[in-house]
């Protein structure tokens, strides 16, 4: 369990008798925050000026102005209430204008310091620091976040609270010493199609603007682009429409996702301190710096998604305690190596954890009661398709060649399934459990025994008729809670009780009898 920040108010802040001064952020801050919020606003501008031209003839630069103003405003003032300080025990920040709050972190709970520098912060010689105290990106605060600090201010911050050093003390003392373990070589790159990233940024654009489409009433078909595209599907027949719109979204997805890989993990290096910490640092135009503690790590995460395990490749993730992942493991600076060969990959996972055995260990096989579950699903899930798609192309009058295609689609789904049943395994070697599951994403989770807090045991209604069930190993770190699905009561009750002797006594008595 983990204790959250604490939000008090300043006069319970002054009764704790802390006397440290209150420090502001950068002034040169004041630079980046307009124009952070311009660029955030700038819907909203689009819509006060539409709104406005259409209210009042001429009125909608005005009402544009009044929202860039406004938002400006909003810009400045952010750096004007925030303060913060940090005491011999806590880290405290405050905000706010008319109800001001103080948010408050112990130090001992202080888990991660990230640093992250966009661009317009490297040009002012600012980045973003984030203190992680164990909480994830489920919950909905920003936690403490200073935006806006001096970059040599902000590395000095992260080693005083991480404490690998102190400054005043000991201006001259020498940087610990850090061996590189992993860094990015760019023949990776050709990674980067297969990872299919370019989706997320291609769904965000497609929103962004059928947003301001709708909100300006542009008719679509008046867009050259557009208009030229959708005459040439119109003039194809349909098969040939369908393929040359997939070959198109194909080569997109891979650009943008080429593209992505570069962004994120250009200069990415992982190397170790002598002190005891792990140090990722990445990015292209925002770059990023994350320090993990490895009394903190709780283990590793192998993933193999499909279409990279099909070229050998793969990623690890760490499992620790401090670091969001609710978002994403990209995004919460757990990625201990990007998408690259798996011969790499798991060389750094072995480096990580101190042992190879568990990356190579043979994993026990599920029962066939878990096939039969997987074969059932791919049918069912076989169906639902074909139906829906017969149901969609029956009044075009192509029923024909969609049946065909449903019927060359089943296929694919049996072999979904038996690859499912392959990918899960699990194993306990020198007290780490090690779990295998997944086949669009296979997964490879190996946690140490001692940072499982718990264990749960979950079986719907076609598990109980199956014999078997889900045992979920409870952690503070990563993902919170890491399943083990389709095994028999007997063999979760025998891992849980291997891992925590004596937990699960009455249960193993139970079923022994």
């Amino acid at each position: 369990m983990t204790v959250p920040e604490q939000v008090t108010t300043p006069d319970q802040v002054a009764d704790a008798g802390l006397e440290e001064p209150w420090r502001r952020l950068s002034i040169r801050m004041l630079a980046v925050h307009p124009v952070m919020e311009l660029l955030r606003a700038i819907p909203f501008i689009l819509i006060a000026l539409v709104v406005g031209s259409r209210s009042t003839p001429g009125g909608g630069g005005l009402w544009g102005l009044v929202a860039v103003g406004i938002t400006i405003v909003i810009g400045l003032l952010r750096w004007a209430t925030t303060a913060y300080r940090v005491t011999p025990t806590q880290v405290q920040v405050r905000r706010g204008l008319l109800g001001k709050s103080v948010l408050t972190v112990p130090r001992d709970r202080v888990r991660t310091v990230d640093l992250t520098s966009h661009f317009m912060h490297r040009l002012l010689g600012l980045t973003r620091v984030a203190v992680g105290t164990g909480q994830t990106d489920r919950r909905q605060d920003s936690g403490l976040v200073l935006d806006g600090m001096a970059a040599a201010e902000g590395a000095h911050l992260r080693e005083e609270l991480l404490r690998r050093s102190v400054v005043a003390a000991a201006p001259s003392a020498q940087a610990p010493r850090e061996t590189v373990v992993a860094a990015l070589d760019p023949a990776w790159i050709r990674y980067g199609p297969f990872t299919l990233s370019g989706l997320v940024t291609i769904g965000v654009v497609a929103a962004f603007g059928w947003r301001i489409i709708n909100e300006t009433h542009i008719n679509p078909d008046q867009i050259t682009v557009v208009h030229n595209a959708a005459g040439q599907l119109q003039r194809v027949p349909l098969a040939t429409a369908v393929a040359e719109v997939l070959v198109v979204g194909l080569i997109i997805v891979a650009l943008f996702s080429t593209v992505g890989y570069v962004l994120a993990y250009w200069n990415f290096k992982l190397t170790r301190t002598a002190h005891g910490t792990l140090h990722i640092s990445r990015g292209l135009i925002t770059t990023r710096s994350t320090t993990i503690e490895e009394r903190r790590l709780r283990g590793v995460e192998y993933s193999e998604p499909l279409l990279l395990r099909a070229v050998g490749a793969a990623r690890a993730v760490a499992i620790t305690t401090g670091l969001r992942v609710g978002r994403g493991a990209e995004r919460g600076g757990t990625v201990l190596l990007p998408p690259a060969p798996a011969v790499h990959v798991r060389r750094v996972a072995a480096d990580v954890l101190g042992d190879a055995v568990p990356i190579s260990v043979p994993l026990a096989r599920h029962p066939r009661a878990a096939l039969r579950r997987r074969f059932t699903r791919a049918l069912f899930g076989w169906l639902v398709l074909s139906g829906l798609a017969l149901g969609l192309f029956w009044p075009l009058g192509h029923p024909l060649w969609t049946a065909y295609v449903a019927l060359g689609l089943l296929p694919l789904f049996l072999l979904l399934a038996v690859d499912r049943y392959r990918s899960l395994g699990h194993a306990i070697v020198d007290g780490r459990v090690i779990f295998r599951q997944g086949s669009l994403v296979r997964r490879r989770y190996m946690i140490d025994g001692t940072g499982v807090v718990g264990w749960t045991m979950h079986q719907s209604f076609f598990q109980r008729r199956a014999g078997v069930l889900t045992l979920t190993a409870t952690t503070a770190a990563g993902r919170q809670g890491y399943q083990l699905l389709d095994v028999t009561p007997a063999t979760a009750v025998a891992i849980a009780d291997e891992v925590q002797p004596g937990l699960l006594t009455p249960f193993l008595t139970a079923a022994r009898s």
